[in-house]
């Protein structure tokens, strides 16, 4: 099993002057240090409006100054909006695929819709047909960074004329597909388009179980047609986490800030909001009362169920059930809510000594195992996807020139002359 790190970049109010600053910084450090301890993927997300809840708005910028600080962590849209009303489908390629060459070949695409009426309204995407948008969007950014030149498109939401996308990526033939997934409909939705599910609920071992099985199913079945040109079967999930040797202190930690991150998103979607006047925090705390203590009490007379939050001890037990169930890698979400960064940090260096080795030496065997297994359902799911088909030279349209040639001066067009 593979593990991820995962940022929204949360801001609960108060704020100063330099809050997004040193918000943006720690997370950087952060990301570095899960490189260097050996940590897989990082996860960035994209929103827009959701003050407190999300300060990602332009996670190709943050996930590029990334790059230039690790070596090795996989840098992960999860997920970047891909309706034309966000950003053209063009300009998405373009910067995926210039991620992956900055990154050198490290970029994973996650894909999503947006799902708050402040980023839905502010586009002007009706929330009935953001599905059917984002799929329509995402299946020719593909198209684009794979084709050359790219045959063009008219669609429903958007049109491109025959144009050949610059830069390609490094990976061929495009970085990794994965989709936001956070009930079981979307986990049967990612595997019949072939992609990952990035499963952003929380939820119990048996659960995940379930969820694991039916992905695999559809995966293994007809029903799979890539939408890509490549099959990425793995399922991600994502847990809590806050390591110390104490448990007490441990949850006393990490759960405001975990259950903020669980709040928040719920209240963006089901209240009004007022820009730029929003009292997430204040009011998720005033909601919470001592939850915090009754569970630390629970925790002292041996009560406490075993989640993210913990000791090593409790970790491991929790990641090998999750193992168990097939998940193919945890995304450990701890920049949430007031967590501190010294804190994260601890809890990081924590995980890579204590943690991460017992699971890394299983990962090698069991990744190749699931590969050869895969490899003949994958083979017929790209045989059942129907491609675009390119242009033969004869028919790439010729782009006429902005002006007429004979107002170009001739010292330009023959400058030997």
């Amino acid at each position: 099993m593979k593990f991820g790190v995962f940022y929204e970049l949360q801001l609960p109010k108060p704020w100063s002057e330099d809050s997004e600053h040193r918000l943006f910084q720690e997370a950087l450090d952060q990301i570095e240090l899960a490189d260097r301890i050996g940590i897989e993927y990082a996860w960035e997300v994209e929103h827009h409006f959701l003050e407190e809840y999300s300060h990602s708005s332009a996670p190709e910028v943050f996930l590029g100054a990334a790059a230039m600080r690790t070596k090795q962590i996989r840098l992960g849209h999860g997920v970047k909006h891909v309706i034309a009303n966000y950003s053209h489908p063009a300009r998405n390629a373009e910067c995926i695929a210039t991620l992956d060459l900055v990154s050198s070949g490290r970029v994973e695409f996650g894909f999503g819709e947006g799902a708050t009426r402040s980023e839905l309204g502010a586009f002007d995407i009706p929330a009935k047909t953001k599905r059917k948008m984002a799929l329509e969007s995402v299946e020719q950014i593909c198209n684009m960074m794979a084709m050359t030149p790219y045959p063009g498109y008219q669609g429903e939401t958007f049109s491109m004329p025959c144009r050949n996308l610059v830069p390609k990526p490094l990976q061929k033939p495009h970085p990794p597909l994965w989709m936001a997934c956070t009930n079981r409909d979307t986990i049967r939705i990612a595997a019949s388009l072939g992609v990952g599910a990035l499963a952003f609920a929380f939820s119990e071992p048996d659960e995940a179980m379930n969820w694991v099985n039916e992905y695999y199913s559809i995966i293994k079945s007809e029903q799979c047609v890539p939408i890509g040109h490549a099959v990425n079967a793995n399922i991600a999930m994502v847990s809590d986490f806050t390591l110390h040797e104490d448990r007490e202190e441990a949850i006393r930690r990490g759960q405001d800030g975990i259950d903020f991150f669980k709040y928040a998103i719920n209240a963006l979607v089901v209240n009004d909001t007022v820009p730029g006047r929003t009292q997430l925090w204040d009011t998720f705390m005033r909601l919470r009362g001592d939850k915090t203590e009754a569970l630390i009490e629970r925790a002292r007379n041996g009560e406490y169920q075993t989640t993210g939050i913990g000791t090593p001890e409790d970790l491991r037990k929790h990641l090998r059930s999750f193992e168990e169930a097939g998940v193919d890698q945890i995304i450990l979400m701890q920049q949430a809510g007031l967590n501190q960064h010294e804190h994260i940090c601890e809890s990081l260096e924590m995980f890579g000594e204590q943690v991460l080795p017992e699971f890394k030496a299983r990962d090698l065997q069991r990744q190749k195992e699931k590969e050869e297994a895969l490899a003949p359902y994958i083979a017929a799911a790209m045989a059942r996807k129907q491609k675009m088909p390119p242009l033969e030279d004869h028919e790439i349209p010729v782009v006429e020139a902005s002006v007429r040639k004979a107002m170009v001066p001739d010292s330009i067009l023959n400058p030997d002359n």
